[in-house]
């Protein structure tokens, strides 16, 4: 089983990751390690996301898993997987994506809504389903979807805070994708990485509150 999957799995969590420097986000991630949060997303917004995957696999204890977000096509897919992204997640869903995902055997979070969307990256071969925007639904959308579609591993992204994070499980989710609510522009400046290792601890016990609830 793949060891990156196992964790998220695991966890329940997975860290959507923006900052300004390499620097910056390393010490971010180190403080998540500390608290427990190992699956981190870097979305390619951030300025050189691919060198600080690059950077950040080669500094940081192989017990930590980075990926590459916002990938809105094939060739960014390959690219971050050369540059050592361990695994992949789209807003979209893209076949292309997908595809090169599965050449490399690199797992895949493909972004999708709609059911119709949801079972069209499933049998494309999405490892998990990203549900976005998961804020528009709630927990009670994910609810509706996993009525039919119990097989598919959703993981629901946008809006996801501490207060709902039990919601999400309990409803169904596999696991949560967290940003601003865990690693945001206020504590990074502030040199604030207590701060975040604390709030890792606290969405992972949200995590499992809501596993209790199930």
């Amino acid at each position: 089983m793949n060891p990156i999957l196992s964790q998220v799995r695991s966890s329940g969590i997975i860290a959507i990751m923006r900052a300004s420097s390499s620097e910056m986000l390393i010490e971010a991630a180190e403080a998540l390690y500390a608290g427990g949060v190992v699956v981190i997303e870097v979305t390619l917004t951030t300025p050189g996301a691919l060198h600080v995957i690059e950077q950040a696999r080669g500094e940081l204890t192989s017990q930590m898993y980075f990926g590459a977000g916002s990938i809105l096509d094939a060739e960014s897919a390959r690219a971050a997987i050369l540059s050592g992204a361990q695994f992949i997640v789209s807003p979209s869903c893209n076949i292309q994506v997908i595809e090169i995902c599965r050449r490399y055997s690199v797992p895949v979070f493909p972004g999708a809504y709609t059911p119709t969307e949801i079972i069209t990256a499933w049998e494309a071969g999405a490892d998990m389903v990203k549900i976005f925007p998961a804020s528009i639904g709630g927990p009670a959308f994910i609810k509706a979807l996993k009525a039919p579609l119990p097989q598919v591993e959703m993981v629901p992204v946008g809006g996801i805070e501490l207060e709902n994070t039990a919601s999400y499980i309990q409803a169904g989710a596999a696991a949560v994708g967290v940003g601003s609510s865990l690693v945001n522009d206020k504590l990074l400046k502030q040199d604030n990485f207590a701060a975040i290792t604390r709030q890792a601890q606290e969405f992972l016990a949200q995590v499992q509150l809501g596993r209790s609830k199930s």
